[in-house]
């Protein structure tokens, strides 16, 4: 089969390799001149910039380890780390992450406070949380909410988090019973304990190393954008090429405009444009020396929800001996309220450069799943099929990106 896929980013990358080691032929296409998507990097004065975020590399799924260590030589080219997280309070050292299992470092009085809701939750059950404000509140308690989930989260959603639907959280956050908490406190049990607390991260070139990899070997058109695909008899033709079928791992919300009278979506075209997602401002500073890989910060005196220390990552991203890390920001902030925001930030930031993303954390409500779902049904008999975070809608980290290209294959094209 011949095969167009639009867009170089993980889940384009991973389709595509998956698809030509199977024997298939495959043309990609990515507007940027280079591949990575949200995964792409700079070097700034010597520094490695994660341009949205910082990724690395872990998974639950043994088949999608198994397919990302044959691009990759685990021990020549990769590092094993485990994650030091921690939580920054106001007018205390940094509480480790989780939060909930180290209650043990705060003062006498918010800890039997958080001792109460634990035994009011015990006694009372968490009940049938209906939002994500709910299920803090029943999960954690009224004490760990007010100091630390709503104020973070907020910052995050920046919206009412009664408004954010539980669709999203499945594999997203620890989901500890009342007797693990009370368990993790009394035994100061770690976060390196816990499922996702080590992770494997290049050596050299960060994450923008992966995405060079893995495009190694696959036929890539850079700089050209698809204004439209069209059908042909039982062919599909991008940009004048033909191809049996098509995978699109752009933006869904762009997808009527550019199939457009080739299939009917009928009323789930308002449906998509009704569909919401943040941006992230990812700030790249050197920061003072710290032994975290990510920070996260609640306080409400700055807009920042977190630091992500990539300088920790690995040796080679750092220039000159000089600690750098990537502050985010949801949405967009101009660089005088990045500025204004570096001087409360605590580790001193001092600012290098920035990069605002349009499109970073697609926001689930209570039909999300369904509109895709929907769309896939009228798409993917006609040989087009939709893959990756802002195609399918869904909050995937690049572990799980892979996962998808797997099982698209593997349940779709592979028959």
């Amino acid at each position: 089969m011949k095969y167009a896929i639009i867009g170089a980013g993980m889940s384009g990358l991973a389709i595509a390799n998956i698809l030509q080691d199977n024997g298939n032929e495959v043309a990609v296409f990515e507007k940027d001149s280079r591949p990575g998507g949200m995964i792409k990097c700079d070097r700034v004065n010597g520094s490695l910039f994660h341009r949205t975020g910082g990724h690395v590399f872990n998974t639950k799924r043994q088949d999608v380890m198994d397919w990302f260590w044959k691009h990759f030589d685990k021990d020549k080219e990769f590092t094993k780390a485990d994650r030091h997280s921690s939580v920054v309070m106001e007018g205390m050292d940094n509480i480790p992450y989780p939060i909930e299992n180290h209650m043990y470092y705060f003062p006498e009085d918010v800890q039997k406070s958080f001792i109460n809701d634990l035994l009011y939750i015990h006694s009372n059950g968490g009940g049938n949380p209906e939002n994500f404000d709910e299920f803090l509140r029943a999960r954690f308690g009224e004490t760990l909410y007010k100091m630390y989930f709503q104020p973070y989260n907020f910052k995050v959603w920046r919206r009412d988090l009664s408004q954010v639907p539980l669709s999203w959280l499945a594999g997203k956050l620890p989901m500890p019973s009342v007797e693990e908490m009370i368990y993790n406190n009394f035994n100061h049990v770690e976060e390196h304990k816990f499922v996702h607390s080590s992770f494997y991260y290049p050596k050299k070139g960060g994450s923008q190393f992966l995405a060079d990899r893995l495009s190694q070997g696959l036929h890539i058109i850079f700089g050209d954008g698809i204004s439209h695909i069209s059908k042909d008899g039982n062919k599909w033709l991008v940009n004048d090429s033909t191809f049996d079928k098509v995978i699109f791992c752009g933006n869904v919300k762009q997808l009527p405009t550019l199939i457009s009278g080739q299939i009917e979506l009928g009323g789930l075209n308002e449906k998509l444009d009704e569909l919401e997602s943040h941006g992230t401002t990812s700030v790249f500073c050197e920061i003072e020396n710290n032994p975290y890989s990510w920070m996260y910060m609640p306080s409400p005196k700055y807009e920042a929800h977190r630091i992500i220390c990539t300088g920790n990552f690995s040796p080679t991203n750092n220039a000159a001996g000089k600690m750098t890390g990537t502050i985010e920001f949801t949405d967009y902030i101009s660089k005088e309220d990045i500025l204004d925001n570096l001087t409360l930030i605590p580790y001193s930031p001092k600012y290098l450069t920035h990069n605002y993303e349009k499109y970073t954390y697609p926001i689930q409500k209570d039909d999300t799943r369904d509109v895709i779902k929907n769309i896939k049904l009228k798409t993917e008999p006609q040989g087009l099929y939709l893959l990756g975070r802002f195609a399918e809608w869904e909050y995937y980290n690049m572990d799980v990106a892979i996962g998808a290209a797997l099982d698209l294959f593997n349940e779709k094209l592979n028959k």
